[in-house]
């Protein structure tokens, strides 16, 4: 487990330093050591380091709440898009935006993300989790059935947009995007995917405990709805805050607990870390490859991670389907 946490580590380092350098201008390796007020120095400090942190977080808050979730649920296919968690966030950004929220105040953005984040997993986990019946499958409906609601919200918030202006910022904003971010959105989400990101890591224990079924975790000493809502905060501290700023970015959550998983076991508490690590390092590639297709306008980084996701979706869908008793 070591070894894949160094693994992967070292492959940030190389990812971080290739964003640094990569985009429509390719920069030598020496303009790393260039003094800030040059040209080169504006790039790499002022527009391609704060999109590189960016999408550090982001990465490890999906990769760190997708196997949270799905240990949580005992549900392979669970992640924050899946749960409704990531539209609930989508739509209080959108709120923001269509009310002129987000332009009176930048905190008003990731508020409004974080609170729509947060009703719509805990009406995912109520619905989903009201009663013993039904199970996990109960709560993957649950939360098609909000991200459906959510979806409604957004597409009357493009329907009755003031002007085709509004429109097409809600429209570009939904598909996701790292570009033309600054310091002031890496330094607004911060403090809210740590407090997320430290909630979620304390669950480590009681989703090995869970991992034996509810009764078993109850009698071991898990409490069920400390833990519940450890994970509904936790995801909407980290989820709502980021989705706030980026947009809907989806499938980093679902694919990458499941690369990390064969090396670590299928303990839920020794997922956390290297699925937080491979996360970043697949937002991070994602976003350089995006980059480095040539389109105008940019190719948007939510379209990609859906482009390359959903092959992944589907084969994970059919190997399911093979060992399910």
């Amino acid at each position: 487990m070591n070894r894949l946490n160094l693994s992967l580590l070292l492959l940030i380092i190389l990812a971080f330093a290739a964003s640094l350098l990569a985009g429509r201008v390719w920069l030598p390796p020496s303009s790393l050591l260039v003094p800030h007020g040059s040209l080169a120095g504006l790039i790499v400090f002022d527009i391609r380091l704060p999109r590189t942190v960016l999408a550090l977080i982001t990465g490890g808050v999906l990769g760190l709440s997708g196997a949270v979730l799905q240990g949580f649920t005992r549900n392979p296919l669970a992640e924050p898009a899946l749960l409704g968690v990531s539209s609930g966030a989508a739509l209080g950004a959108v709120i923001a935006i269509y009310f002129g929220l987000a332009a009176a105040s930048p905190v008003t953005g990731p508020l409004m993300g974080m609170v729509g984040a947060l009703l719509a997993c805990a009406l995912t986990f109520a619905l989903g989790q009201g009663s013993n019946r039904g199970g996990t499958v109960a709560l993957v409906l649950a939360g098609a059935a909000v991200s459906s609601l959510t979806a409604a919200g957004i597409a009357l918030a493009l329907n009755f947009a003031p002007n085709p202006y509004a429109a097409y910022e809600i429209m570009t904003w939904i598909m996701g995007s790292l570009a033309d971010k600054s310091w002031t959105q890496v330094w607004l989400v911060l403090p809210f995917a740590v407090v997320g990101v430290a909630l979620l890591a304390m669950t480590g224990r009681a989703l090995d405990a869970l991992s034996l079924g509810e009764a078993q975790a109850a009698s071991l000493g898990v409490n069920l709805n400390r833990l519940a809502a450890l994970v509904v905060a936790g995801t909407a501290f980290s989820v709502g805050a980021i989705t706030s700023v980026t947009g809907a970015i989806g499938f980093i959550g679902l694919v990458a607990p499941h690369l990390v998983r064969p090396f670590v076991g299928h303990a839920p508490r020794r997922v956390l870390l290297p699925a937080t690590l491979a996360g970043s390092l697949l937002l991070l590639s994602a976003d350089i490859a995006a980059r480095l297709v040539h389109a105008n306008p940019e190719l948007r980084l939510g379209v990609f991670t859906s482009l390359l996701g959903t092959p992944f979706f589907f084969w994970l869908v059919v190997r399911i389907r093979k060992v399910a008793p």
